[in-house]
């Protein structure tokens, strides 16, 4: 994890290319507290998509332990007979 101090943004230049290349996100403290989040566009989308991915997962355990499951032979079974295939 990278720290900087928040006068260190007038930089801008040097942020990014420490974003770019470390390839993760930098913290900026003001006062010694953490206050922003800055990273590259790309390790937004990628820390994103993980996000979405770990939500989509959660969901599924909790459909599990509340016992909303289908088996999966009754349901292609029902899709084919619906759809005709």
């Amino acid at each position: 994890m990278k720290v900087i101090p928040m006068r260190d943004l007038k930089n801008t230049v040097e942020v990014e290319r420490r974003c770019t290349e470390e390839n993760r996100s930098v913290y900026v403290t003001k006062n010694g507290y953490a206050r922003l989040v800055v990273m590259d566009i790309e390790y937004y989308e990628r820390f994103m998509r993980k996000m979405h991915n770990a939500t989509a997962i959660m969901e599924g355990v909790g459909d599990l332990e509340r016992g909303r499951v289908a088996d999966g032979d009754s349901v292609i079974s029902d899709i084919r007979s619906k759809y005709g295939l």
